[in-house]
C-alpha cells in the first residue's frame, strides 16, 4: 500500500495562446515579449558554449539547462534537463538546473510565456527543448570532426564523450568547449528539419534518474521566496479586510502600532491594478515586530459592495441565471438537444454543485521588492512571471521593462502563485519607506484572500432513446470567471454562437470524447461570485467540476437505461466524428483501470461496491486520458470510507515514470480530498475559514491505497499534474450509488448527504 502525498502542479499554453502582450486593465501597463530561442548565437562567455539561451556547457563539461516554468515539487526543471540531456548525449551527472528570469530572451514564440499551469509544460516543450539538443550534439559533433581532423559523420555521441571509433580519438563535451570549435548555427527552419530520436532509441527518456534539484532542496541551498534575505530589508506583514473584495479602507489608526519595537510604517495600498482591495501593510524592522505592529493597527472599513454576499446568495444567483435561456455563451452547440429530448424514450435532470475550494501551499505568499534607481527588482516564487511583471509594474507605477523577476523555488504553487497579489504590499512599502521590504502572509491571510477556485452550479439534462442509447445532451455551467479577470484577451476562446468571447477555463471537460449526436454547453458566468470571491485557478481547473457532472450523470444514464456504467461508456467511446483517436485512447485507459481493480470480477461485501469515471483532462486540444475505479464501503450512517482508489492514466511518452506516478499519485489524492473534504464558504463578504481547523484538507490517516497503471505508447507527451484530480470525486460518487443506491450531487460529500440520499 503507498500512503505518501506528493505536491504536484500544473504547466504551460498552446500556440494559440503563446504570443501576445499582457496588461492589467486598470493601468493599461504592457509586458510584451517577442524573443526566438537563438540556437547557436555568439558566445555569451568565452568559456561557455551556449546552444541555446536555455542550456549551456561549461569548458568543465557541466552543462546547466534554464528552466523557464516554475518548479513547485513537480521537478519540471529536472524534466527539461532530461529532455536536453537524451538529444545531447550527456552525462546525466553532468546536468545542473536554474530557474529563468523575465529576461525577454526566455520569452519566444516557440516556448511560450513562462506561465506554468493547465499541465501543459512536458507536453509544450518536449518537442521545443529536444531540437535545443539535438543542435547542441550536433554544433559539438561538428566541432570534433574539425578538431579530431574526421568525418562527422563517423562520430558516436555518448555520456558526454565524441568519439571516432575507427581511429579510436576521443574528445569529451569539455574539450570541445575549450577548443572554440563548436560554432554552427541553425535557422528556425533547420531546428524544424532535425530529425529526432525514435522511442527505441532513447536512452535517458523513460528512465528514473534523480531528481537534480533534490540534494539542493535537502541541503537547504535551494532558495525559495521566503529565503530571500536583502541587506537592510524590513518586513511588512498586510492587514486584510473582513469582506474578500470591495472594501476600502476609512482610517488607519497607527498610535498602538508606533509603541512595537522597530515599527517603521503602516502603508494603505493604492492598487490601481484591482488586484486588491483594503489593505494596509504594517512594516517594521522584523517580521515578529511587523506582525505585532499589524495587530497593533485599528482599521476603519467601508465593506463596499458585497459586505451581505454569502455562499447561498452566490448559488441563488447561479440558479437564477441559469434558468435564463439567453444568459452565457455556447462552448459547444452539436444538433439540437431541444427536439431531441421531446422524442426520448427517457429524460434525466439532474443539478451538480461545488463549493469555494482553498489552494494553501504549505509555504507562506511572500515576496521581497527592492527599487535600484528606477529599476524595480521583485523576489518570489511564481507561474506567471509575464503576467506578474506587469502586475509588480502597475503596483509601482512604472514601465514594466524596469521590472526584473527573480524567480525562486516554489514552496507548493497548484495554481495559487499564478496571482501576484503577494508583490502588490511589498512594492508599494518599499516604494513608501525607500528600502528593500519582504512582505508575508499569515495562513489567515493567504485562506481569507485566496484566488479560489469558484463555486461552481451545473444543470445537465439527458435524454435516451428506446435501446437506452444517449441521443441528447444539454450541459449548463454557471460560475465565476477565473480567466476572464486576468484581462489578457487571448486567454478566452470565441463562444460558437458568436455572442462573444467565453472563459473556456471554465468549462473544458464538457467538451468530452463521447458519442452525443445532440450536445449543447453553456458556459454562464456569475457576476456577484466574479466580484466577491475573485477566483483563480486550483489544480485541475475546469474539469475538476465539469467532469464532476458529466461522469456522474453518465452514471445515472447508465442506471436507468438499466446498464453497466463501464460498459455503458466504452459503447459511448466509439470514436465517431471528431472523437476519432482520443475516444479509443480514452477507452484503453478506462479497461486498464477495470482490469487493475477487478471490477465485476468479484462480489463485494453488503455496503460495499465500485464506481468508474474517465476523463480527458485538461482540455481536450492537450488531453491526458484518464480512468478511476473507485472501492468504497458506506455505512448506514452514510458515513464513507474509501478503500481503494485505481487510475489509469495514458501519458503518451513518459519521461521520468518514478515521477509520472508520484504526480498521479498525488493528483489522485488531491482529488480525494476535494471530493470528501475540503470546503470554504463565504458569509458577510468573507471568507470564514482561515486556517486548517476549520479548513480540512485529507490526512494522512484518510489516505486510501492507490493503485497506479501508467500507460506508455510512444504517443506525443502529456500532462499529469492534473489530470487525476478530475476522475476521483466522480468515481467516488458513483461507488456510492452502487454501494448503497445512495445518489450525491454535490462536494464535498458528507455523510449527511448520502445518508439523506439513501433515504430517498
Amino acid at each position: 500500500m503507498n500512503k505518501h502525498i506528493k505536491s504536484v502542479t500544473v504547466e504551460t499554453t498552446d500556440l494559440s495562446r503563446r504570443s501576445f502582450l499582457v496588461g492589467t486593465a486598470a493601468t493599461g501597463l504592457v509586458l510584451g515579449y517577442a524573443g526566438v530561442p537563438g540556437i547557436g548565437e555568439a558566445l555569451a562567455a568565452p568559456q561557455n558554449f551556449e546552444p541555446s539561451v536555455w542550456y549551456a556547457i561549461a569548458p568543465d563539461g557541466l552543462v546547466t539547462v534554464t528552466c523557464g516554468k516554475a518548479d513547485m515539487g513537480q521537478h519540471i526543471a529536472s524534466t527539461m534537463a532530461q529532455i536536453v540531456a537524451e538529444e545531447l548525449g550527456a552525462k546525466w551527472s553532468d546536468m545542473r538546473v536554474q530557474l529563468a528570469s523575465n529576461d525577454p530572451k526566455f520569452n519566444d514564440p516557440v516556448l511560450g510565456a513562462q506561465i506554468t499551469g493547465g499541465s501543459w509544460s512536458t507536453m509544450m516543450n518536449f518537442e521545443a527543448m529536444s531540437r535545443a539538443g539535438a543542435a547542441g550534439r550536433m554544433a559539438l559533433t561538428e566541432g570534433a570532426a574539425a578538431a579530431m581532423g574526421v568525418p562527422a559523420s563517423e562520430l558516436v555521441v555518448r555520456d558526454s564523450m565524441i568519439s571516432h571509433p575507427k581511429s579510436k580519438k576521443a574528445m569529451s563535451f569539455a574539450d570541445v568547449v575549450k577548443s572554440g570549435k563548436a560554432t554552427k548555427t541553425f535557422t528556425p527552419d533547420e531546428l524544424k528539419a532535425i530529425k529526432l530520436k525514435t522511442p527505441e532509441q532513447y536512452t535517458m527518456i523513460g528512465v528514473s534518474v534523480p531528481q537534480l534539484d533534490i540534494p539542493a532542496k535537502t541541503n537547504g541551498t535551494a532558495k525559495y521566496g521566503i529565503d530571500v534575505m536583502i541587506p537592510g530589508m524590513a518586513y511588512g506583514a498586510v492587514v486584510t479586510p473582513p469582506v474578500r473584495f470591495g472594501a476600502t479602507v476609512k482610517s488607519v489608526d497607527d498610535s498602538a502600532a508606533k509603541k512595537v519595537p522597530g515599527f517603521i510604517k503602516a502603508v494603505t495600498l493604492d492598487d490601481k491594478t484591482g488586484t486588491t482591495s483594503g489593505w494596509v501593510v504594517a512594516v517594521a524592522g522584523t517580521y515578529a515586530n511587523a506582525k505585532k505592529a499589524a495587530q497593533a493597527l485599528k482599521i476603519a472599513y467601508d465593506g463596499g459592495p458585497n459586505a451581505k454576499v454569502s455562499s447561498q446568495s452566490l448559488l441563488d444567483e447561479a440558479m437564477r441565471l441559469q434558468k435564463q435561456e439567453d444568459s452565457g455563451q455556447f462552448f459547444v452547440k452539436d444538433g439540437d438537444p431541444a427536439a431531441a429530448f421531446g422524442t426520448a424514450a427517457k429524460v434525466l435532470e439532474a443539478e451538480y454543485t461545488t463549493s469555494i475550494n482553498i489552494h494553501a501551499p504549505m509555504e507562506p505568499m511572500n515576496a521581497t521588492a527592492e527599487f535600484k534607481g528606477e529599476i524595480l527588482h521583485i523576489y518570489s516564487g511564481n507561474q506567471f512571471a509575464t503576467r506578474s511583471g506587469a502586475i509588480a509594474a502597475g503596483a509601482a507605477g512604472i514601465d514594466p521593462k524596469f521590472v526584473v523577476m527573480h524567480q525562486m523555488w516554489l514552496g507548493g504553487g497548484f495554481g495559487r502563485r499564478l496571482d501576484a497579489d503577494m508583490m502588490i504590499p511589498a512594492v508599494q512599502a518599499a516604494k513608501a519607506i525607500g528600502k528593500p521590504v519582504k512582505v508575508i502572509y499569515t495562513r489567515e491571510n493567504d485562506m481569507t484572500m485566496d484566488f479560489s477556485r469558484p463555486l461552481t452550479y451545473q444543470k445537465v439534462k439527458a435524454g435516451v432513446d428506446g435501446d437506452g442509447k444517449l441521443v441528447a445532451l444539454s450541459h449548463d455551467v454557471v460560475s465565476a470567471w477565473p480567466t476572464a479577470r486576468w484581462g489578457i484577451p487571448d486567454f478566452l476562446t470565441p463562444s460558437v454562437d458568436k455572442k462573444g468571447p467565453l472563459d473556456s477555463f471554465t468549462v473544458n471537460g464538457a467538451d468530452f470524447f463521447y458519442t452525443v449526436p445532440n450536445h449543447h454547453v453553456r458556459a454562464i458566468k456569475n457576476e456577484m461570485a466574479h466580484n466577491a470571491t475573485p477566483s483563480g485557478q486550483l489544480r485541475s481547473v475546469a474539469p475538476g467540476w465539469t467532469f464532476w457532472a458529466v461522469e456522474s450523470m453518465i452514471d445515472e444514464i447508465a442506471a436507468a437505461a438499466g446498464k453497466d456504467p463501464a460498459q455503458f461508456r466504452i459503447s459511448l467511446l466509439d470514436g465517431a466524428g471528431k472523437n476519432d483517436g482520443g475516444a479509443q485512447r480514452l477507452r484503453n485507459t478506462l479497461l486498464a483501470a477495470m482490469g487493475l481493480a477487478g471490477y465485476g470480477s468479484r462480489k463485494l461485501p453488503k455496503g460495499e461496491g465500485m464506481g468508474v469515471a474517465c476523463v480527458s483532462s485538461q482540455e481536450r486540444a492537450t488531453a491526458s486520458w484518464t480512468a478511476c475505479v473507485a472501492h468504497v464501503a458506506v455505512a448506514p450512517s452514510g458515513e464513507v470510507t474509501v478503500k481503494k482508489l485505481t487510475v489509469a492514466t495514458d501519458v503518451g511518452t513518459q519521461v521520468h515514470p518514478d515521477n509520472i506516478r508520484a504526480q498521479v499519485e498525488g493528483a489522485a489524492l488531491w482529488g480525494l480530498s476535494l471530493a470528501m473534504y475540503e470546503k470554504a464558504t463565504l458569509k458577510d463578504g468573507g471568507i470564514e475559514q482561515t486556517n486548517f481547523d476549520s479548513y480540512t484538507p485529507l490526512r494522512m490517516s484518510q489516505v486510501p491505497e492507490v493503485a497506479i497503471a501508467v500507460i506508455a505508447n510512444g504517443e506525443k507527451a502529456t500532462g499529469v499534474g492534473e489530470p487525476a484530480v478530475t476522475v476521483i470525486a466522480p468515481a467516488i460518487g458513483n461507488a456510492i450509488f452502487n454501494a448503497s443506491g445512495a445518489r450525491v450531487r454535490a462536494l464535498p460529500i458528507t455523510a449527511e448527504a448520502v445518508k439523506s440520499a439513501m433515504k430517498a
